[in-house]
């Protein structure tokens, strides 16, 4: 039950990621909508394996089926987060560009600030991301004794 829950909520994280950023992105022809939320996409699947792997030093799994699993879990799952905080804001702003109704200085402007706000949550997100790690063992290893 709880597994079916969980996968009901990211793929429904996705849905909402995908036609916020599908839709913010305005006028943009089909093909580029669907390179910017695959290619976004892969780009903050990586960003969140990073910092998961930061999150997960110093943590001691009970074995490799565990870890594999609650890595690829929580990957996916921040990684949905990720990019429902992060994709629709910045393809808002590729369409006030593609529009002109924005310069291409400002745009940059924009984008780094979005991009210092991502780097201040994603420190949050290792403590948080540990924690969650921590958790679901402390939970495992309630159960298996």
């Amino acid at each position: 039950m709880p597994t079916i829950l969980i996968s009901s909520l990211v793929i429904l994280v996705y849905v909402i990621y995908i036609i916020w950023t599908w839709h913010n992105l305005g006028f943009l022809e089909k093909n580029k909508k669907i390179a910017f939320i695959v290619i976004g996409t892969l780009i903050i699947l990586l960003i969140t394996f990073i910092i998961f792997n930061i999150s997960k030093q110093e943590i001691v799994y009970p074995n490799e089926n565990i870890e594999a699993s609650i890595s690829n879990i929580l990957i996916l799952i921040f990684t949905g987060l990720n990019s429902i905080i992060l994709m629709p804001v910045i393809a808002k702003f590729v369409d006030k560009l593609n529009e002109d109704e924005i310069q291409k200085e400002k745009f940059l402007k924009i984008l780094i600030i979005i991009l210092v706000i991502f780097i201040i949550i994603a420190i949050l997100e290792c403590g948080y991301i540990k924690d969650t790690i921590e958790g679901i063992l402390s939970i495992y290893k309630s159960l298996a004794i």
